[in-house]
């Protein structure tokens, strides 16, 4: 099977630095929805037989134009939603975005560690592979197309293919409506590419307004709370 794995368009979520994880969930900026108008057009050289779209609504919404210009009704899979950030939901300051991302890259040496208020590791492996597999079962060697979100496309990408590890996953930027691609089956999976910058090319792109689920290469300054590349990095490294 071939999975493209699409994040999201941008959100007001995504510019203030929200931890905006619980459905509905932010709509599409307007930026988010130029975004979303360019995946058809992207994605026009590919053969879809299935989108999937999470129970937030900025997936939802991203995926509609590339729905109606194949005619597919998406699939809703709340399995593929944002890993939780549970009691740092929609908190912004420095210190919660550390320890969403510590306690997410960390996940590589405890998959039982627990965000507060949130999920562990393996619980959030667990419920993207059950509808990885439904999927699988659905289309066969054919393509489906994920439209989810930032943190859980890495984490989930960086465990579960060959071609990157956590740690790549870890380092690399994810920004709105860039994609993975991952082929193979419950046998083996690889990261045939990962594109950092959005489908519609890189003038649709705002790595400083994007949100903390996809960044680690860019300096996000929340009122002066946070620094720089290196911090996101060390932060990541800390944690695994």
């Amino acid at each position: 099977m071939r999975l493209l794995l699409i994040r999201h368009g941008q959100t007001m979520s995504n510019i203030g630095h929200h931890l905006d994880t619980a459905a509905p969930g932010a709509d599409l900026s307007d930026l988010g929805r130029a975004q979303a108008a360019a995946v058809p057009e992207a994605l026009a050289d590919e053969q879809i037989d299935l989108i999937v779209v999470s129970n937030l609504v900025r997936t939802q919404q991203t995926a509609a134009p590339l729905a109606k210009e194949r005619g597919l009704e998406p699939w809703m899979r709340p399995g593929i939603r944002e890993i939780a950030a549970g009691d740092l939901e929609m908190r912004n300051d420095g210190a919660a975005i550390e320890a969403y991302i510590e306690c997410v890259f960390g996940w590589g040496s405890d998959l039982d560690r627990r965000l507060p208020g949130g999920e562990t590791g393996r619980e959030v492996l667990e419920r993207f592979d059950e509808v990885v597999a439904e999927v699988e079962e659905h289309v066969g060697d054919g393509t489906a197309v994920f439209f989810s979100h930032g943190a859980v496309l890495r984490y989930w990408a960086g465990s579960r293919a060959d071609g990157m590890d956590l740690d790549d996953a870890a380092a690399h930027w994810l920004s709105n409506t860039a994609m993975i691609v991952v082929e193979g089956d419950a046998s083996g999976r690889r990261i045939i590419s990962w594109l950092e910058e959005p489908l519609g090319g890189a003038a649709l792109g705002t790595r400083e307004s994007g949100g903390p689920g996809g960044e680690t290469e860019e300096s996000v300054d929340t009122d002066g709370v946070r620094g720089g590349v290196d911090e996101v990095r060390d932060v990541a490294a800390r944690g695994r």
